[in-house]
């Protein structure tokens, strides 16, 4: 598994380094990491699919440190490997990698590290883990660590970043050949509380509703508005945005729901499964068969401004934007793509 630098205006390989894996898949035909890297302080930090959590420098690549947590805590590889990008929280010496693990042994489901060395600061839960990587909570005080609500296998979570302690969770999943692979969402309110919406496919649905960090209180929950199978839905102008349904089991939809309740305010059928991204007032919607579109957010019609198919074959990696740069990938190929405003 390989960690690479590349230059944004060029493609040109900066820096390459990275570390031997026998992983194979027990499902799908991926066999590459599936987490998104965390850049945070001068530090890049990347988790394989065999729970190889490493931490790099940005600047050179040079390796600062590296955890087997699958090894290291007896975690199982799950049905595609390690796929829950960790959270980085906090600045200077208090900076923390979050990763949830899915550790059985010492009660290592969520497992804390200090990004400067690598030393563990806490272990909690002996929850097995999700795909769905963890956020934080914002609003945290001047100098303290943020809360991080982290989806495992079968329970949502409120943690404290700084000790691990459960302040509180609820049932989320089910058994058998499911997933949870979205990430929680936080809305916060302009009345300076906050929302959150947990979803996922295989018939478990989706719950939303006041959080805080006594518990969370869903307001609206069920399978009819939305399940989606990985994609994280958006908050855009009070109306919340998803792709519903599977990547395997088309077809997928892309729905605008009213966040208070949960009722559909559009839903139009689209060609693949997909993900979404919010920028400039805009969304772009990023289908695994390739399909772009530049999307007018807009809570009573669908409004698609352009689309396009600059890449063909699979495109489930998540899609990336940063000044104006789109940035997609198939199996084999990146491309970068001029999609912002000319000077």
């Amino acid at each position: 598994e390989m960690v690479e630098a590349i230059d944004a205006a060029t493609g040109k390989t900066l820096w390459r380094n990275g570390h031997p894996t026998r992983f194979r898949p027990q499902v799908g035909g991926g066999d590459g990491p599936l987490c998104v890297p965390v850049i945070h302080d001068e530090r890049v930090v990347t988790y394989g699919a065999q729970g190889v959590l490493s931490c790099h420098r940005l600047d050179d690549g040079s390796l600062l440190w590296q955890h087997d947590t699958h090894r290291e805590y007896d975690a199982r590889e799950g049905y595609f490997g390690a796929g829950s990008a960790p959270v980085v929280v906090g600045h200077g010496e208090q900076a923390t990698v979050i990763a949830n693990v899915g550790g059985s042994r010492r009660g290592a489901g969520i497992v804390a590290f200090a990004l400067d060395d690598g030393e563990v600061r806490w272990t909690a839960t002996d929850e097995p883990a999700s795909y769905a990587a963890p956020v934080a909570v914002p609003g945290a005080a001047e100098g303290e660590l943020p809360d991080v609500i982290v989806i495992t296998r079968y329970r949502c979570q409120q943690v404290d970043a700084a000790t691990g302690q459960v302040r509180w969770e609820v049932p989320f999943g089910m058994r058998g050949p499911t997933v949870n692979a979205a990430c929680p969402l936080v809305m916060p309110g302009a009345d300076g509380t906050a929302s959150l919406l947990i979803t996922a496919s295989y018939g478990v649905g989706s719950r939303c509703g006041p959080f805080a960090a006594n518990g969370f209180t869903p307001r609206w929950e069920g399978l009819d508005s939305l399940a989606t199978q990985y994609a994280t839905p958006v908050l855009v102008g009070g109306s919340l945005y998803g792709f519903d349904g599977r990547e395997d089991l088309p077809p997928a939809s892309l729905v605008c729901l009213d966040p208070q309740n949960g009722r559909v305010r559009w839903r139009e059928r689209q060609s693949s499964y997909g993900s979404l991204l919010a920028a400039d007032g805009r969304l772009l919607a990023v289908g695994t068969d390739g399909t772009l579109q530049l999307i007018q957010p807009n809570g009573d019609r669908v409004e698609i401004l352009a689309s396009a198919r600059p890449l063909s074959g699979t495109l489930r990696a998540l899609p990336a934007l940063a000044e104006g740069r789109l940035y997609l990938r198939n199996d084999d190929t990146l491309v970068c793509l001029d999609v912002g405003k000319k000077p």
